[in-house]
């Protein structure tokens, strides 16, 4: 049985090994990795709020990889995905509803939903924005909760909540919260550092800063080296 609870220690080896493993799986877009890791989740307590919150991050990953642009997907759609995310992470905030991180990734998956709803996008949007708003009131500094704020700020149209005018400090704050928490006593969940680096460098390449770009990848690159859209984006920088 996989047991946890909200900060690294005793008994939290089995999760803690489960987020490394749906982390890898995205950075190098194994697919079929990714899909074997759905059963072992499911064997966890179901009075275990991270059961649903890894369930759902495991279906985040596999949306964000479903999406246009990252190939084509072989094990469902990115609909099929984000609306797993939401019924996961929907299990985990039904044991404890103030799971700041959990309210976070419930927003990202919502906001991934948002992008392919139609004319239900600014309701999806609309919750978005609510569970961030309370995952910023319980956990302002948690890093998780500003980078998902800071990914709808740069993905979600403005009709849908999302501000670019306002992504790119929200990513400069998220990254220092990043290499602050990775400074101190080790969290569960922890991941994110590397998607804000890269999610940082994308932004100021939009911004025509090409030398910070590559410096904020090569941050991205020393957290996760095996980070596929990292190195992609590498590429086409030094290719010119």
């Amino acid at each position: 049985m996989l047991a946890g609870t909200g900060r690294a220690g005793e008994g939290e080896v089995a999760w803690r090994d489960i987020e490394s493993r749906i982390q890898y799986g995205y950075y190098t877009e194994d697919r079929a990795a990714l899909g074997k890791l759905e059963e072992l989740i499911e064997s966890g307590d179901a009075h275990d709020k991270l059961r649903g919150y890894y369930a759902g991050l495991l279906a985040w990953r596999r949306a964000l990889l479903a999406a246009p642009g990252r190939g084509a997907a072989q094990d469902g759609s990115l609909a099929h995905h984000a609306q797993r995310c939401v019924s996961s992470v929907d299990t985990s905030l039904a044991l404890e509803a103030d799971f700041a991180d959990a309210l976070a990734l419930r927003a990202a998956c919502l906001a991934v939903g948002a992008e392919i709803a139609g004319s239900y996008a600014p309701l999806a949007g609309h919750r978005a924005h609510k569970d961030l708003e309370r995952a910023r009131q319980l956990a302002q500094h948690n890093p998780r909760v500003l980078l998902v704020d800071a990914m709808s700020d740069y993905t979600l149209a403005p009709s849908q909540g999302g501000n670019k005018d306002r992504a790119l400090g929200k990513l400069r704050q998220t990254v220092a919260a990043f290499e602050a928490e990775r400074g101190g006593t080790e969290h569960l969940p922890g991941w994110g550092a590397a998607e804000a680096w890269l999610l940082l460098a994308q932004d100021l390449l939009d911004h025509g800063d090409t030398v910070a770009a590559r410096d904020a990848l090569e941050r991205a690159l020393l957290i996760a080296p095996e980070y596929v859209q990292a190195r992609r984006l590498m590429a086409k920088i030094t290719s010119g």
